[in-house]
């Protein structure tokens, strides 16, 4: 079942964390401090996900007069690379987010590594020579109590020798671990003697080729925290079994008492929200790549169309809480349609669906002299009236949709078809006299007259239609490519599916088509003063990077109307 909370109230409650930090602050903690952190691993790009914890960690300090650090979770050198963290940073600006302080696990990679060695000292770490498979087979199972290592009583000196051995670079990859001596029969799997250094002969991204040992995230998390003070750890709930583990290296080590917390993650519908799925799609080619408008990344949605205030008023919306739950993708299309409804302006276009029978139809004013034109002073938002007025060009032929005109209508068909009268928006009256069609019987072109007391904002013919269609003028109409994109998988909740994930995929996820636009678009968009628009009747669209001022491509961001939960009620 999927869930879509409205916590948009103008009082609203405080969240189960802000409660924390409140209280905390009034007790004194860290003397009323808040200091919060952001820790991606640099494996891949940023996606909605994320973007929940970004608004979560950067919003509790903001709101209490705090700091947030942005530290890259840097310990896995094989997975990592320099273009995930540009990316990552790009993403937080574009977001509208400033950090405290920019750090990297790496960056403590000495001082971690000492660590380690003191919890050799106090007796309680020790270098194991069994294979991960051994180790896997000593942990049991969470019914029964693990079988300590035959190298769990190592003593000190010996420890040491060989810890120290292996961060010189003396054995090779998987020889040896560095173990935490816990609780071999905790109930707990996090407990039982977790590795937590491991060798590997990697290049590291920003150490070069200094170490050949790293340390487990387990171990390196909450000892950054610490390093950098940080008072509130905010994690996702699959960490909950990982807290016992992140307090006892704390207060082995006897530093500073940083204390995790953990909220439930973003699981939004028709996506995934694994970075090894989402890499998966991308090597495989599936999508285009990480910025693909149908990867749930923020670069995606970026390009798309999506605002970050859409997006941060989505994870606002959302809220925070203590159970996982699945979100309507509905939700995050309604905040951007709001915010887009509120701030675009309203252009025309004429599409096609690639169909020989779905072209633009060519329509032939009879009445309206040859040569002729009008420039037509049409509103840009009838939300916004600020933003003024844009000329358009009207003459003798223009383009309509094919959809706008029907041989043989229905009953309450409002557009036009023969002997019918409709209103070109911003224009004129018209009718349908004459069905022009070619030897296979496609329609070519209507011929049609126009009223010409009938024009918008001084019409006194005192003629009223119940339709009004979007048109482009044949003489001025731009061509460009149109992007139209829709769900990447076809199942509400690709996650839980039995099915191999790259199964589910929506084969209708992308149609590209040709469209006929207003001249003015294209100018404003060459010059970058408009970005986001609305195509009148069809949806929000965004131009796209790749777009070139002699191929013109457009994206759609989103329908006017969520289109697809309707055709899922048909099915």
């Amino acid at each position: 079942m999927t869930e879509v909370p409205n916590n948009s109230s103008t009082e609203k409650s405080l969240n189960f964390i802000e409660q924390i930090v409140e209280d905390d602050i009034a007790a004194g903690l860290h003397a009323g401090r808040v200091h919060t952190r952001f820790p991606p691993e640099p494996n891949g790009y940023l996606h909605i996900g994320h973007a929940k914890s970004i608004c979560l960690n950067f919003g509790l300090a903001d709101k209490y007069g705090g700091k947030t650090n942005l530290r890259f979770d840097d310990t896995n050198p094989v997975t990592e690379d320099t273009e995930y963290v540009d990316s990552i940073k790009n993403d937080l600006h574009w977001l509208g987010f400033g950090w405290e302080n920019e750090f990297y696990a790496s960056d403590y990679f000495e001082q971690l590594y000492q660590f380690a060695e003191t919890l050799i000292e106090k007796g309680v770490a020790y270098v194991d020579d069994s294979t991960a498979e051994e180790i896997a087979v000593q942990k049991g199972n969470p019914a029964e109590p693990g079988t300590p290592s035959p190298h769990r009583d190592r003593p000190v000196a010996e420890n040491l020798d060989q810890f120290r051995k292996m961060r010189a670079g003396e054995f090779p990859d998987g020889a040896k671990v560095l173990r935490a001596k816990v609780d071999m029969t905790s109930p707990n799997m996090q407990l039982r003697d977790p590795v937590i250094y491991r060798i590997k002969h990697a290049h590291h991204h920003r150490t070069g080729n200094d170490w050949c040992i790293y340390p487990m995230y387990d171990f390196a998390h909450g000892q950054s925290d610490s390093i950098e003070h940080i008072t509130h750890s905010l994690c996702t709930l699959e960490f909950i079994p990982h807290r016992p583990l992140y307090d006892w290296f704390i207060e082995k080590l006897n530093i500073f008492p940083s204390h995790q917390y953990e909220f439930s993650r973003l699981n939004l519908t028709y996506t995934v929200m694994s970075k090894r799925k989402l890499k998966t799609l991308v090597e495989d080619g599936h999508v285009t790549g990480w910025d693909d408008p149908r990867m749930p990344t923020i670069a995606g949605l970026r390009r798309r169309g999506y605002t970050p205030a859409s997006i941060r008023e989505f994870c606002d919306r959302i809220g925070v809480a203590k159970r996982d739950n699945l979100i309507d993708v509905g939700l995050l299309e309604f905040c951007v349609r709001e915010e887009l409804n509120r701030t675009t302006h309203r252009i025309m276009a004429v599409l096609t669906d690639g169909r020989p029978d779905a072209q633009p139809l060519k329509l032939v004013i009879t009445n309206y002299e040859e040569g002729r034109e009008e420039i037509m002073r049409i509103e840009n938002n009838p939300e916004d009236h600020e933003a003024g007025e844009r000329d358009v060009p009207f003459g003798r032929e223009v383009f309509i949709e094919h959809d706008d005109f029907i041989e043989n209508p229905p009953k309450k068909f409002f557009r036009l078809f023969p002997g019918g009268m409709v209103r070109l928006k911003g224009a004129y009256i018209i009718k349908c006299d004459e069905v022009v069609k070619d030897d296979a019987g496609t329609i070519t072109e209507l011929r049609c007259t126009y009223i010409p007391e009938s024009r918008s904002g001084s019409d006194t013919s005192g003629l009223t239609v119940k339709g009004t269609i979007h048109w482009v003028s044949a003489a001025h109409a731009v061509e460009a490519e149109v992007r139209l994109y829709d769900r990447l998988f076809q199942v509400e909740n690709p996650a839980a599916d039995e099915r191999g994930f790259k199964d589910l995929l929506n084969p209708n996820s992308l149609q590209t088509v040709r469209a006929f636009v207003e001249p003015a678009l294209i100018q404003a968009t060459r010059s970058g003063s408009l970005t986001n628009v609305q195509f009148m009747r069809k949806g929000y669209f965004v131009i796209d990077p790749a777009s070139t001022p002699d191929r013109p491509i457009f994206n759609r961001t989103v329908t006017l109307k969520d289109a697809w939960a309707k055709e899922q009620k048909k099915g």
